[in-house]
């Protein structure tokens, strides 16, 4: 039996419905554990759990547009500069962690040292400076980073369900097909197809990596003659198959005549495409993987050290790990733009060594200070 697997899940919860999707629920997920996970810490280091709610919406906050800015400005400057309001396009895609972690940073400095009320004038939100009673910066964000990385796991969960930010052909029989890509694009044509379902084929490998995939497709109308079926298979549908770059990153359609079977089922035809599928690797389950991992370690040490834990040490393991693993995990993803295809490291290698670097020197800095007192 060969080792990989077929994805093709719905993005929607329920077929036809568009809100909610498996995405949204999953990145909103992320936050509702992370705001229970909050109210117990404070509970516990005697901090009043109200402030949570403060907190959650400077997290939603800078994680969207820090998330959507970080995107547009890494990936694609030229576009935005020409553009701004593609920033609220969010229905076009283009998320970026960095522009996350950059936004959060900024956001709890705005907790940390500044109240919000509202006013009756112009401006409804007056900003009051005053810190935190026994809420430092750098206790802040040790404690936030504990539900950033449950977070990450959810985010890059609802990547995997979306097929997106996906890795690089793994060039063997392990690896995983993302298959939803094109029954979604099929369903969206206009060649008359009812539904469209990919499953593991039972052919022999074409190529290292490259396996046998059946694209199970079902035609809506019930009169359709079986020579139309018959043409929009070996014509439209194979041509998508080879011509479709959205496709084309998945599926691999060799030249010769297009292999299915045809059948009458229901009163409709029903073909089985033999096809072949690319094998890549599931990187958003590696790093989902590791966000739950670093979760596990930070609410570990938390829970053991509480007040007796020197701040900084949380968020400098935090960057650390999320973002030097980042860079390894980066080795087997496809690049997310065209220009990163001439650069010796990516966009997401590069944006995540200062990370790594504030790390290192967040953690040096908690050393020094620890041997001095």
């Amino acid at each position: 039996m060969l080792a990989y697997i077929v994805w093709d899940p719905m993005r929607e919860i329920i077929k036809g419905i568009q809100p909610p999707v498996w995405y949204s629920v999953l990145f909103a997920a992320g936050f509702i554990i992370g705001y229970q996970i909050m109210v117990k810490i404070f509970k516990k280091e005697g901090h009043d759990p109200q402030n949570v709610d403060t907190l959650t919406v400077h997290m939603v906050l800078a994680t969207i547009i820090g998330a959507r800015l970080g995107h547009l400005v890494f990936y694609e400057p030229d576009r935005f500069l020409a553009d701004p309001l593609m920033f609220f396009r969010t229905w076009e895609g283009g998320l970026a962690s960095h522009g996350a972690a950059f936004g959060i940073l900024v956001a709890l400095y705005l907790y940390t040292n500044y109240v919000v009320s509202t006013r009756p004038s112009i401006l409804p939100l007056k900003f009051t400076k005053l810190k935190r009673k026994g809420q430092s910066y750098l206790w802040v964000v040790d404690r936030i980073v504990i539900t950033v990385a449950l977070a990450g796991a959810f985010i890059r969960m609802g990547n995997f369900v979306n097929s997106e930010i996906i890795g690089k052909p793994t060039e063997s029989e392990y690896g995983v097909v993302f298959g939803r890509v094109a029954e979604e694009l099929l369903e969206k044509s206009n060649y008359g197809i009812e539904s469209a379902e990919a499953s593991k084929g039972t052919g022999d490998v074409l190529a290292p990596g490259i396996v046998p995939v059946d694209l199970t497709v079902t035609f809506e109308d019930m009169r359709l003659p079986e020579q139309d079926a018959r043409r929009v298979i070996e014509n439209s549908i194979a041509n998508s198959l080879r011509n479709n770059y959205a496709i084309a990153e998945h599926y691999v359609q060799p030249a010769e005549p297009i292999n299915y079977d045809l059948n009458l089922v229901d009163r409709k035809f029903v073909a089985v495409i033999h096809t072949y599928g690319i094998a890549r690797y599931p990187t958003q389950l590696y790093e989902a993987g590791t966000c739950v991992i670093l979760f596990l370690i930070l609410y570990g040490i938390w829970a053991k050290y509480k007040e007796r834990l020197p701040e900084g040490v949380l968020l400098g393991i935090f960057l650390i790990w999320i973002f030097g693993l980042r860079w390894f995990h980066e080795l087997f993803k496809e690049n997310q733009v065209a220009f990163e295809d001439d650069m010796a490291f990516n966009m997401g290698q590069i944006l995540s060594i200062p990370l790594v670097l504030l790390g290192v020197f967040i953690l040096l800095r908690v050393l020094i200070k620890s041997k001095k007192s």
